[in-house]
């Protein structure tokens, strides 16, 4: 029976690495984008701060802007996913191409990971010192 199925856990393995590593590869963006928008954004962060802004209002401003581009893809990855489902729905038997509850086990990992990948700009973002940020151009 072990020999038998040794194939497709084989296949399973790489697939599971393929989009372990596409996960990762998509944190990476998210983070490098968001890291350079605080970076770019430090004046008008310490002008913020300055003027009274606290942390909270920070970390809101940073996942803010993280938040749109993640709900983007993820909206786009649920729309084109369901419509590659209906289309290799004939291919399939015995199961069904879509499957309500590993969608959503998806979509939940994937704005966990959105969040994760918000956390330390936002944490950075809100630890600017006001004065710092002032004085730099």
């Amino acid at each position: 029976m072990t020999d038998s199925l040794a194939t497709e856990r084989f296949e399973t393995l790489v697939l599971a690495s393929f989009g372990a590593a596409a996960l990762l590869l998509a944190m990476l963006g998210i983070y490098g984008v968001l890291s350079y928008s605080v970076v770019t954004r430090k004046q008008e962060i310490g002008v913020r701060m300055a003027l009274g802004a606290t942390r909270a209002k920070v970390y809101a401003l940073a996942f803010g802007e993280a938040s749109t581009p993640v709900f983007a893809g993820v909206i786009t990855g649920l729309v084109v996913s369901l419509l590659a489902g209906r289309s290799i729905q004939n291919l399939l038997y015995g199961t069904h191409a879509v499957d309500p509850p590993v969608i959503l086990i998806v979509t939940a990992l994937f704005l966990l990971s959105g969040a994760a990948a918000a956390f330390l700009p936002a944490r950075r973002a809100a630890s600017v010192d006001p004065m710092e940020a002032l004085r730099s151009e």
